[in-house]
């Protein structure tokens, strides 16, 4: 008895263990569909930004490559010149990832935004970069 109760205990566990992971996989986020409006910081962008472009040495809060880290809205909003609401025309951030800039962001070796990522932060950029 003691027995089943004890690998039923590590089961649960096992089961709550598994359950719990919360990574988020470069693989799935890249399939994720960002709409064409209304994007919701928090459930788009977020992701993206801390997959693709907080990893070591880049846009983090402690490289803050290129004076930016994108760890949260308040950092990622934290340079007009780099995210200027409503203007995407005006963001560094939008000529990095678009590459009109000289130099593309992510850098495709790394992760690489595909287009439906750079079409929704360009998209929440135009929509005034909103903490939603």
């Amino acid at each position: 008895m003691r027995y089943t109760i004890c690998l039923a205990t590590i089961f649960i566990i096992l089961v709550l263990v598994a359950a719990c992971d919360d990574t988020i996989k470069v693989t799935d986020l890249d399939n994720v569909k960002i709409p064409s409006s209304n994007i919701s910081y928090a459930q788009y962008i977020q992701p993206v930004f801390t997959a693709k472009c907080t990893f070591s040495g880049c846009h983090n809060d402690q490289d803050v490559a290129g004076g930016l880290s994108v760890t949260s809205w308040t950092n990622a909003r934290s340079n007009y010149q780099i995210v200027a609401p409503f203007y995407p025309q005006n963001s560094r951030l939008i000529w990095r990832i678009e590459g009109t800039s000289g130099t593309i962001m992510p850098p495709l070796i790394y992760w690489g935004l595909t287009q439906n990522q750079r079409d929704g932060i360009t998209t929440w950029v135009k929509e005034g970069a909103k903490n939603n």
